[in-house]
């Protein structure tokens, strides 16, 4: 079960990452430092909004976006922060380690 639980937790800190890194990506297309044309660039656009835009749709449909500022990225990481520091946590800690 510790194994579970600690694969969750390491899951969890990845997609932490890869959120982090599709909101950088989306500043970069915005500000038009990056070309979309080109095929590395656009895969990698691609594979961040494949990862992140499931859980982001839903977070985005019940909360609006203020002015022109999305939200959801910001919501989705403190929900992160929630699931490792306060149930993987004590979670761990009923299991027997951690």
């Amino acid at each position: 079960m510790l194994e579970l639980i600690e694969f969750l937790d390491w899951f969890l800190g990845i997609y932490v990452w890869i959120v982090i890194g599709g909101v950088i990506f989306s500043w970069l297309i915005v500000l038009k430092v990056v070309n979309m044309h080109n095929r590395v660039v656009f895969a990698i656009g691609e594979t961040l909004y494949a990862l992140t835009e499931p859980l982001l749709w839903r977070i985005r449909r019940i909360v609006p976006t203020l002015g022109g500022l999305d939200l959801s990225p910001a919501i989705l990481l403190i929900a992160i922060v929630f699931l490792r520091e306060v149930l993987l946590v004590n979670l761990a800690a009923m299991v027997g380690g951690f």
